[in-house]
């Protein structure tokens, strides 16, 4: 039981200081406390939410061994099957738009940060696509703290002036289209029955690179 409680306490500590820093990440690129709050809710609620898009099909390969007897012995014969597979592709609403949203909505209000941008988010998107691994039964995976790592040093490489905000979207676009968009071929092959875009859409990979991008800015 006191295990339990202990285990509990440290979740609870962990969460609320994950929130506090992620207040201060927002704060940097121009959110108030309302508008994080609006968006953690959003993405917590949003996480559970995948909006299907296509359904991609495949084939995969399936080898059988029949048992055949003759004589009294037994002779194990293989045969290959092609079995018709699956995967629904869906939008998660936490995980994907609403960091998209929160991007397009900080290029509109800056402008002049179109070109740093795009330019950070190919970097990006081509650095994550190499870090990514399709994991069988599991989906597409990425480092945790490499990305978020590689933004902050881009962003500040591509626009010292204002590397927060292009932090973040080149963040959270570059794991969007580097870790999820850009491996959708062969989808069906991982064997789950729905690719989400945007992951779990909580903490995972599209959130916590924009937040930790943010962060490791002004230690660069």
């Amino acid at each position: 039981m006191l295990y339990a409680f202990m285990a509990i306490i440290t979740v609870a500590i962990v969460a609320i200081l994950f929130v506090f820093v992620g207040e201060i990440a927002f704060q940097r690129i121009g959110f108030g406390s309302l508008g994080y709050t609006l968006i953690l809710v959003g993405t917590l609620a949003g996480s559970t939410v995948n909006l299907p898009v296509w359904e991609a099909r495949g084939k995969e390969p399936l080898v059988e061994v029949q048992e055949v007897r003759a004589f009294g012995l037994y002779y194990r014969i293989p045969r290959l099957r092609v079995k018709q597979v699956s995967t629904i592709v869906a939008v998660n609403v936490g995980g994907a738009v609403i960091p998209v949203v929160v991007s397009v909505y900080l290029l509109v209000m800056h402008v002049g940060l179109i070109v740093p941008v795009v330019l950070g988010s190919i970097v990006m998107s081509v650095l994550v696509h190499l870090m990514a691994r399709k994991v069988k039964g599991v989906g597409i995976v990425t480092p945790s703290l490499l990305p978020p790592f590689a933004a902050a040093v881009v962003a500040y490489l591509v626009s010292p002036g204002s590397p927060a905000i292009v932090a973040y979207i080149s963040g959270t676009m570059g794991a969007l289209i580097g870790a999820d968009l850009t491996n959708m071929r062969g989808i069906t092959k991982l064997g789950a029955p729905m690719a989400s875009i945007g992951g779990a859409g909580t903490f995972d990979g599209v959130f916590l690179t924009g937040v930790v991008a943010v962060l490791l800015v002004p230690f660069l």
